[in-house]
């Protein structure tokens, strides 16, 4: 979990989340909106959620006097949940909070016995990064098991047990490519240009910054390229 102080990354012994964890997650993440990874621990949440393709706001301030993002996605320290609950109630903003599945049983979470809260379970216990003092030291992993409580994120189920850890491949999405003309050093030949579609013999007409090439059929155009010529010097020879 993160530290036990709502700001700053303290020297006792805590608990931070691994990328895994957000990974198993992170398809339920929508990337259109902006994350408040609200609990700072030592910075490498908000880095390891931003890994994943997400864009996160994750800064060292204190959670009950801030209201950033458009949604929260953290792993908060369990022992200020009490207090963590009633806020993010009056907040009434979509969440992800990593917390143990014993959570679901305290008083404070009746409150929301009629706010739609939704439950992804894990494949399995996570093994969560045990550092004292600012080092990482070796861990047996969590003898308790958590729960992702979800909050106005649309889950497909109420209830959703996964089945993939997250220890696989990092679930990135693929940002679209695109498709860019590499532009020709040497001369064009007609051969060539034949080959290349009409879109493609536009953009080189542009890049030569000839006139009069919007209209013209697609052997015009060619001739236009091959004697570097606009469509009025072309036809006025």
């Amino acid at each position: 979990m993160a530290s036990f102080s709502t700001k700053t990354f303290t020297t006792h012994d805590d608990y931070m989340t691994p990328i895994s964890a957000w990974n198993s997650i992170n398809q339920y993440i929508p990337k259109d909106k902006v994350i408040w990874e609200a609990f700072y621990g030592d910075g490498t949440s908000g880095k390891n959620l931003e890994k994943l393709g997400n864009k996160v706001i994750h800064k060292n301030v204190d959670f009950f006097e801030n209201d950033l993002g458009d949604i929260i996605v953290s792993n908060p320290p369990f022992s200020l949940a009490k207090k963590i609950m009633p806020r993010l109630l009056e907040l009434d903003k979509p969440f992800i909070l990593l917390m143990p599945s014993s959570k679901v049983t305290c008083n404070y979470m009746r409150d929301w016995k009629n706010k739609n809260l939704q439950i992804i379970i894990p494949r399995k216990r996570i093994h969560f990064i045990k550092v004292v003092d600012g080092e990482v030291v070796p861990s047996k992993g969590a003898n308790f098991d958590c729960f992702f409580y979800c909050y106005k994120m649309n889950i497909p189920k109420d209830i959703l047990w996964l089945d993939d850890d997250g220890k696989g491949e990092l679930n990135i999405p693929k940002k679209k490519k695109k498709i860019k003309l590499i532009k020709k050093t040497e001369e064009y030949t007609e051969d060539y240009l034949n080959g290349m579609s009409l879109e493609m013999l536009r953009d080189i007409g542009k890049d030569k910054k000839l006139k009069g090439f919007s209209y013209v059929r697609k052997d015009e155009l060619i001739r236009m390229i091959l004697e570097n010529k606009s469509w009025l010097e072309l036809i006025n020879q």
